[in-house]
């Protein structure tokens, strides 16, 4: 009997170990989104070929998107509405900046990636780069991307992408600011964006 009273407080004793860590680690989580630049470091390639960092996010109010070129709709429909409320919010170009990441680095190359966008928009850049370390670059940024099978039995091995497809809103120290959902109203993205720039 009393070896297992002990078991038990040397379990709860553990488990209020592991609660204490947990609840540490959540409100680390939320101080280093709040006040540090959000994300993780990296090192990727822009559409025009030059080498990109996080470094590109923290000069100016930023705007991510997180897709792919074999999207059937929701990349196109975001990069196309984020492409005209910038042109609303910053016509001239100077006081924002707009990235398009793409999560499936395998098919989209930097050259391709450029070409995608640049039939889209003037506005955003694309950003690609070796699988691994976009892999790591989109885990770090808290994005949600898995490759999915269009048919398991076709012989090319052909796939789409699950992702987020939110906007991060970034201020002008890289540091974390919102989101804008998919979908969402375009009077309220304008009001985001317009905040986002006048800081």
């Amino acid at each position: 009997m009393k070896t297992v009273r002990t078991v038990l407080w040397v379990a709860v004793a553990v488990m209020a170990g592991v609660l204490g860590w947990l609840t540490y680690e959540m409100t680390r989580s939320k101080q280093d989104i709040a006040e540090g630049p959000f994300g993780v470091p990296f090192q990727l390639v822009a559409q025009d070929g030059k080498p990109i960092s996080e470094k590109a996010f923290q000069d100016k109010p930023t705007a991510l998107f997180f897709g792919f070129t074999h999207c059937p709709e929701v990349c196109p429909t975001t990069l196309f509405e984020l492409n005209a409320w910038l042109h609303k919010v910053d016509p001239d170009g100077t006081r924002m900046n707009a990235y398009f990441i793409s999560v499936d680095p395998e098919r989209d190359s930097p050259d391709v990636l450029g070409r995608y966008v640049s039939n889209v928009s003037d506005r955003i850049v694309g950003i690609s780069g070796d699988p691994v370390k976009v892999g790591e670059m989109v885990k770090g940024f808290r994005v949600y991307a898995r490759k999915v099978p269009v048919d398991e039995k076709a012989p090319n091995g052909d796939y789409t992408m699950d992702h987020t497809a939110s906007v991060f809103l970034l201020d002008n120290g890289g540091r974390f600011a919102g989101t804008i959902a998919y979908g969402e109203n375009e009077e309220t993205a304008l009001k985001k964006l317009e905040n986002l720039v006048k800081g």
